[in-house]
């Protein structure tokens, strides 16, 4: 049963998994590639401006391409019943929200980080810039996809769920940026161990906040 949910999950974001697949995985990397093509005309050809603020540029990146998926990431399994015919046959919400979480992840996370490559060329960043952010996307993208799921489950049942979900994931994925864009800054790779830390604590608790939200929202 888990694994099958975990093939239909994955399959909302790649077309190749399920047969019912939406493909909805390459909009969060087309759009994070599009500010790193874009930002260089915004800021002229300065590589030295470039290489000292494109590591934060990409990490304002990943945060937005990390809202993109979250109007469609709850909302219509709540109106399609799907949660109750899973929690019908034994599935929990918290075990629900686990799989889903981690399809999310695997849906933006390593795509991003792959995606990572030719934005750092773009915006001019060294070889150490580029490692210290491919660590930083690895340790922190599994915390966005956390809060995301979250405010997803926490919004689906609200007619304006999907402009909250923008609103509420910013100011609170600031921890995770402010420290992975400050690595990169202060080339200090300890500042990941904060990004890594923070990302496994929402990891560890989202499965039981959007599982109780998922609850809250079958009784309203």
């Amino acid at each position: 049963m888990i694994g099958a949910l975990f093939k239909r999950d994955l399959g909302r974001f790649f077309p190749f998994v399920s047969a019912a697949g939406g493909g909805g995985a390459a909009l969060p990397v087309v759009f994070f590639v599009a500010v790193a093509m874009l930002y260089p005309f915004a800021v002229g050809p300065d590589a030295n401006l470039l290489a000292r603020t494109g590591g934060g540029v990409v990490w304002i990146a990943a945060l937005l391409a990390a809202i993109l998926p979250l109007e469609k990431l709850v909302a219509q399994d709540i109106e399609l019943g799907t949660f109750d015919q899973l929690r019908l046959r034994g599935v929990t919400e918290e075990v629900m929200m686990a799989v889903r979480l981690a399809a999310h992840w695997l849906s933006f996370g390593p795509p991003l980080i792959l995606a990572a490559f030719p934005s750092a060329a773009l915006l001019n960043l060294d070889g150490p810039t580029l490692q210290l952010l491919l660590l930083g996307l690895l340790a922190g993208t599994p915390g966005l996809a956390a809060i995301g799921l979250i405010i997803a489950a926490l919004t689906a049942s609200l007619r304006t769920g999907a402009a909250l979900s923008g609103l509420l994931l910013v100011p609170l994925a600031l921890p995770i940026l402010i420290f992975g864009a400050g690595a990169l800054a202060r080339q200090d790779a300890a500042s990941l161990g904060f990004v890594a830390a923070i990302s496994l604590l929402l990891v560890a608790i989202s499965p039981f906040a959007a599982g109780a939200a998922i609850r809250a929202a079958r009784e309203v």
